[in-house]
């Protein structure tokens, strides 16, 4: 439902805007100009304001479209600091599937715990039972991260690992079978 919502706020957010009417975004207190680059799953709590009295004074003018007030599970995000590329390139690097492979992908949850460590949650998609385990395996050795933070303290995230080898490559069609 949340993500309903939140997906009905970016439509609105995109065009609202056209007749010059865009609200004021309060991201974690502090004020931004879109909102589009934000992850519903990272939403904790979402309030919108109408434009009254109220929120213009509180706001000023730029509250004179409504307010809408996000609050993140997260101040910061955690961050992969063992490699500069990110974490999908990282792994990718480390899985041992050559050219002559066949094309494969896969879609895992995972969560960071408050100590930097990673675990898998669940596989969302997968299309090849070899490069899942390589895939898996490389994750669950893989260095430690610098763990979200909220208020100054760590918290636990999620995140989904997309990953399709060999790179630049396409995934063949699935067969259908039509019975007429």
């Amino acid at each position: 439902m949340k993500k309903i919502i939140f997906l009905l706020f970016i439509v609105c957010s995109v065009v609202v805007p056209a007749r010059g009417q865009q609200p004021l975004y309060i991201v974690n207190g502090v004020e931004r100009s879109d909102i589009r680059d934000i992850d519903p799953d990272v939403i904790e709590r979402m309030e919108e304001l109408p434009a009254d009295e109220f929120t213009i004074a509180k706001y000023g003018e730029k509250g004179a479209n409504g307010v809408i007030l996000l609050t993140l599970k997260y101040d910061t995000p955690a961050r992969f600091t063992a490699d500069t590329v990110g974490f999908a390139r990282f792994v990718a690097r480390q899985v041992k599937w050559r050219d002559s492979d066949p094309t494969a992908r896969i879609v895992l949850r995972y969560r960071i715990e408050v100590d930097g460590s990673l675990t898998l949650q669940e596989t969302l998609q997968s299309t090849d039972s070899r490069f899942k385990r390589r895939v898996e395996k490389v994750v669950e050795a893989s260095p430690r991260w610098e763990p979200a933070r909220k208020a100054g303290q760590p918290v636990a995230t999620e995140g989904i690992l997309r990953l399709q080898l060999p790179e630049g490559r396409r995934l063949p069609r699935e067969l259908e079978l039509v019975i007429r």
